[in-house]
């Protein structure tokens, strides 16, 4: 869950009223978010980096806020204290306009083909007569930050761009050229680079380096440029500096660039959304026409009011509550869903916002009108299915053997499901071929290729990371395996083993294992193993 740091008296000025910790603690519950930490800046440079370095930092008390992961309208102050006003019915949930310019008179867009195989979408719009103070900024840029490590994926999915718009001309280019053509001051640099040497400058950089793969392997990279050839940004890595924005600016233009067109509307809904409260026109957004490569044209924002109805029977039903049509309407007009009562009673009609692209099914209305009611005012009830509640007989093997195992003096080891092709088929004396595994189709490190057809691995890699502790050491594992086929290989040293059956089967083996696999695993002192299938017991 994104966690949102707050200012406590901001938060509380902007609320209206002030709160004890305990007051608004409960009050994140019951609007389904937990405080997570109450702090400040002195305490958390003083934990990560000593109180050395803490010294002369603020001791202003944060509140840091857990909020669910599809709720982007809360990644910020202004969103989290008009959710938490609506839910309070102090006030009513704004109606956000779009507003299109004369025809000539807006910013314009234009996409060129060239962007098709590196970021091929790109959507704009303008907040006209902003009106910035130095908390109203920092929460601007900080919103920025969290959608970006949010719904656009670490920028892989949307890279967010904000200019000031009274420093350039429209209409403005988004193309692609490449790296050699490309050279502007990056954003809060002294001077001019390509955007080769922008790659390199900020190879080492602890922000801005995790986003170089997503287009220095490219040909082509894109670019945005104004009417003069002023750059404004080299999606999704830097902001021109030209362009930066200030406390001071006015006139911001937004834009959006990505791979993913849905993505794209909805992070500049949410912004444009979030900050339209400080125009000098309140929840009112500049328009911006956006012209693709083949021609034709599309306005954003799209700010999208759209309609569901909901039977009142189906949230009763779901919740576990007999609440009136009306009552429930309330209810999610509370949770900034608009809703009424239509035909009679029989169906409730949700306006859904622009800014709530998490609604998108009846159960998303469901368990909204739930955090409103209350989870705490849900009676418990038994349930009306006869059901009765059984452990798994292997479960419940597994459990006596782990008990007399450990009162025995072995100790429990639990190891990783996954496992190299080379623990499971080298190591143990086995062509990877003969073992038959299940293997991981895109590893993402070269120790989890493949499911472990045997617990051997874990148990001797374990026992090679505790060599220093006085021997004997005595493991032992009971988990699962997975096998496509009878593993026929051993890795047990010929004449000093011996093959387990039980039941008219073979369920494992016993013995002294091989020098070469106890080497292999970095180990010295002789090594013995039990490894039997307890299935048959069952």
């Amino acid at each position: 869950m994104p966690t949102v740091s707050v200012k406590r008296d901001l938060l509380f000025q902007a609320l209206g009223r002030t709160y004890t910790d305990e007051e608004f603690n409960e009050l994140c519950f019951e609007f389904g978010l937990e405080l997570d930490e109450i702090t400040s800046e002195k305490d958390i440079i003083s934990k990560e980096k000593g109180e050395e370095k803490a010294k002369g930092a603020s001791d202003t008390v944060l509140y840091k806020i857990d909020v669910p992961a599809n709720r982007y309208d809360l990644l910020c102050l202004e969103g989290l204290v008009r959710g938490l006003q609506v839910f309070k019915e102090r006030i009513n949930l704004p109606r956000y306009e779009k507003i299109i310019p004369a025809q000539g008179e807006g910013q314009r867009l234009i996409i060129t083909e060239e962007t098709v195989q590196v970021r091929p979408h790109a959507v704009a719009a303008v907040l006209r007569n902003i009106n910035f103070t130095k908390e109203r900024y920092d929460s601007f840029i900080d919103l920025q930050e969290k959608l970006h490590q949010n719904i656009c994926r670490r920028r892989a999915l949307v890279a967010i761009g904000t200019h000031d718009l009274d420093t350039i001309s429209g209409p403005f280019t988004f193309t692609a050229k490449a790296p050699s053509e490309i050279k502007f001051k990056p954003l809060n640099q002294s001077q001019e680079y390509t955007a080769s040497q922008i790659m390199d400058l900020y190879r080492t950089d602890s922000h801005l380096r995790h986003y170089l793969h997503l287009i220095e392997n490219k040909p082509l990279y894109p670019v945005i440029y104004d009417s003069n050839g002023v750059v404004l940004s080299m999606p999704p890595i830097i902001n021109g500096d030209h362009t930066k924005i200030s406390v001071n600016t006015r006139n911001v233009f937004v834009e959006c660039t990505g791979t993913d067109i849905t993505k794209a509307k909805t992070v500049l809904d949410i912004i444009v959304t979030m900050f339209s409260e400080y125009c000098e026109k309140p929840f009112s957004v500049e328009a911006a026409e956006v012209v693709y490569p083949n021609g034709k044209t599309h306005i954003y924002p799209e700010l999208a009011y759209r309609k569901e109805k909901v039977k009142p029977e189906l949230i009763n039903k779901k919740i576990g509550i007999s609440e009136t049509p009306s009552s429930l309407a309330k209810l999610l007009t509370r949770m900034c869903l608009k809703s009424h009562v239509t035909g009679n009673g029989n169906n409730i009609e949700i306006e859904i916002p622009p800014t709530r692209a998490d609604i998108i099914h009846a159960c998303d209305i469901v368990e909204d009108a739930a955090i409103a009611y209350g989870y705490n005012n849900i009676q418990m009830t038994i349930p009306k299915t006869y059901t009765i509640a059984n452990q798994l007989p292997l479960n419940k093997l597994t459990e006596l053997l782990r008990l007399d195992l450990a009162a025995a003096g072995f100790t429990e080891a639990l190891t990783f499901a996954l496992c190299s092709q080379e623990d499971i088929a080298d190591k143990l004396g086995m062509d990877i071929s003969a073992t038959k595994a299940v293997r991981i189709a895109n590893p993402k490190t070269a120790e989890f290729q493949v499911a472990r057809t045997t617990l051997l691995p874990g148990l001797l890699k374990t026992i090679a990371a505790n060599r220093k502790m006085p021997l004997p050491l005595k493991l032992f594992e009971i988990s699962d395996i997975v096998l496509k086929d009878p593993n026929t290989g051993s890795a047990f040293f010929p004449g000093r083993c011996a093959e387990i059956f039980a039941k008219g089967q073979s369920i494992g083996k016993l013995g002294v294992l091989h020098p070469d696999v106890i080497t292999k695993f970095e180990l010295t002192m002789p090594c013995s193993a039990l490894e039997i299938n307890i299935e048959p017991f069952v």
